[in-house]
């Protein structure tokens, strides 16, 4: 017992002596002041930074069968490898159920964001709407969607005006050949782009009163053997007739041919489009001028809208026509054919945001 109050005796008296080193009054340990988050701070090492992400645009096209959604296709990757940004691209092939689809793994892979060149109205409202719900941005090529909310957000529109090219094709002929008569090899009825052709080329016509006259309109249904077939047909009926204003630059070959065969070939053609075929008969004097709308412009436009959108810039206009610039041999050698994607990106004045 005595063994135990002498050990007892001696604890008490250890830690006595242990708190009579600390003062009474000493202030408690300083706690380490909080990191610096301020802006100021000094950015971790370059090795240390995560990398850039690479973004990744899906092109949903509309028909990669057809020139010009393949020119328009190919000024997108272009202009995208210029930016370092990967591309994947697959065709519609003119169905809609296909490009839903094509939609569908675009947003399960997670792409940044998707140019959509839809079938018809309906399925790009569809499309619009996937993307809307995945969070992604989408832009519209070749076609103009209500801009209401009733088909969905999208970051930015362009297409081709038919209505504009017809217009400007029968003010070219009224301010080129004053009181023509002129004779319209018009493309194919139910499609809808002849129908809007058609309400350009009636404006015109009203507007250059006295100027042109229309003498006949006859459908070769964007076809060159058919368009030549029509053509015979009409100079067989003895009609007088000096211009020809061709629906496309296949229908221009057509007319061209029947010209020629019937010694007619001074008479000039006025063909739209743009492709390089279509300058190629500028150049050879088988076609007189060309209203271009360089579908290479569309594809840059239609890219800028996404490349503004995934760096967060608003873009002043987000519906925008293709430019119609007739094309004759006076300015032949500044034409923005469809294949000239560095005339095409100076005429929009570039990417930057």
């Amino acid at each position: 017992m005595k063994k135990v109050t002498g050990l007892l005796l001696a604890l008490v008296m250890i830690v006595t002596l242990f708190a009579g080193c600390q003062p009474a009054d000493a202030p408690p340990a300083e706690t380490p002041p909080p990191a610096d988050t301020s802006t100021d701070a000094p950015a971790p090492p370059p090795e240390e930074q995560e990398p850039d992400k690479e973004l990744t645009f899906g092109y949903i096209a509309w028909n990669m069968k057809d020139e010009w959604n393949q020119y328009g296709e190919e000024a997108f990757r272009w202009v995208a490898e210029k930016k370092g940004v990967k591309v994947v691209s697959e065709d519609g092939k003119n169905s809609p159920e296909e490009q839903v689809k094509i939609a569908e793994g675009f947003i399960n892979q997670g792409v940044d964001a998707i140019s959509l060149f839809p079938c018809t109205p309906e399925v790009g409202a569809t499309i619009v709407r996937m993307c809307n719900e995945a969070n992604i941005p989408i832009a519209i090529e070749n076609i103009f969607l209500p801009e209401d909310g009733s088909a969905g957000n999208f970051v930015g529109q362009v297409a081709c005006q038919y209505n504009d090219i017809g217009y400007a094709a029968i003010q070219y002929v009224a301010e080129k050949f004053p009181g023509a008569k002129l004779f319209y090899c018009a493309g194919s009825v139910g499609m809808g782009v002849y129908e809007s052709y058609k309400i350009g080329v009636d404006q015109a016509l009203e507007d250059f009163a006295g100027k042109v006259e229309l003498v006949e309109t006859l459908h070769g249904d964007w076809e060159t053997e058919k368009s030549m077939q029509v053509t015979q047909d009409f100079i067989a009926t003895g009609k007088e007739f000096d211009v020809i204003f061709a629906n496309n630059d296949l229908q221009a070959r057509g007319c061209y041919n029947a010209l020629k065969e019937a010694g007619m070939e001074d008479i000039p053609v006025i063909s739209t489009g743009g492709a390089p075929v279509g300058l190629d008969m500028i150049r050879e004097g088988t076609q007189y001028a060309n209203m271009t709308a360089p579908v290479n412009i569309q594809g840059l436009i239609v890219f800028r809208f996404l490349w503004q959108a995934v760096n967060g810039v608003t873009p002043p206009e987000t519906k925008i026509p293709l430019p119609v610039i007739p094309v004759d041999v006076s300015n032949i050698d500044t034409a923005i054919s469809w294949d000239n994607n560095d005339g095409a990106l100076e005429y929009i004045g570039g990417i930057e945001p």
